[in-house]
């Protein structure tokens, strides 16, 4: 498929994206590249951080692999450690790494899965700017990946929705912390078919019955989250903090 022309909106920039070496990750990670920042890949296992690295190298984009498991605090600051000896700066921190451990309804959910569900989905994003936090630039953006399913969380993914509704005052909240030095926003996805989604997307089914939902018919691609992403780290948004932008194709999205 022919890469359609991107506008250079963050050229000269530095952005990290966490869980960015498959699915919407890379897509956001390479869409930023694109448009012209330095890109900072990372993701748990080194070999898909290496293939992820060489993919955007071979479109011509600056970009730099770490591995990094968000839970883990060493981590993390080495993902911050390393970034900073190379560029010297942050712009753009995408939050997008999550985990789903359990389909279960919320009342028969393990507590190992409830604690690893906001250990990862939530308070690895909050410890991981705690780390980044003085290193931000004046103009920098902050995004987290929720989702549609934070608006009303359903089995078989209830306790991540919930996870991603936290999200959702996060962003918030952070948007207040952060200003007027930072912007902080999120990109809700509609059902996105990826590896991560592939309980839903594989079943037929299930897929159709997801289009439906839609008012364009249609599953989101990881270029559409890619796209809506970029325009919240650019300036194109500048006046925009505290927002939730929602991309499902209409699926409706009130709390």
């Amino acid at each position: 498929m022919e890469k359609k022309k991107v506008p250079k909106r963050v050229q000269g920039k530095v952005a990290i994206v966490t869980a960015s070496t498959q699915g919407i990750g890379f897509g956001i990670v390479e869409r930023l590249g694109l448009e012209g920042a330095s890109v900072v890949v990372s993701s748990r296992k080194q070999k898909n951080v290496d293939e992820a690295v060489e993919k955007l190298k071979a479109q011509g984009i600056d970009a730099f692999g770490i591995v990094c498991h968000v839970s883990n605090a060493q981590h993390r600051q080495i993902l911050v450690q390393k970034t900073i000896q190379r560029y010297g700066k942050i712009d753009i921190v995408v939050c997008n790494a999550a985990a789903n451990p359990s389909t279960d309804p919320i009342l028969s959910t393990p507590e190992s899965a409830l604690d690893k569900l906001w250990e990862v989905n939530v308070k690895s994003s909050i410890l991981l700017l705690q780390d980044m936090a003085p290193h931000l630039e004046k103009g920098s953006s902050v995004i987290f990946i929720t989702s549609i399913a934070a608006f009303q969380p359903q089995v078989p993914t209830a306790m991540y929705g919930v996870t991603k509704t936290a999200l959702l005052g996060l962003t918030k909240a952070l948007a207040a912390e952060m200003g007027p030095d930072t912007r902080v926003n999120a990109v809700a996805p509609g059902v996105v078919p990826t590896h991560f989604a592939s309980f839903i997307t594989r079943n037929s089914d299930v897929r159709r019955a997801s289009e439906e939902k839609t008012l364009l018919n249609r599953l989101g691609t990881t270029e559409d989250m890619a796209a809506a992403t970029a325009f919240l780290a650019s300036d194109d948004a500048s006046y925009i903090t505290g927002e939730t932008l929602v991309v499902a194709g209409g699926m409706p999205s009130r709390l």
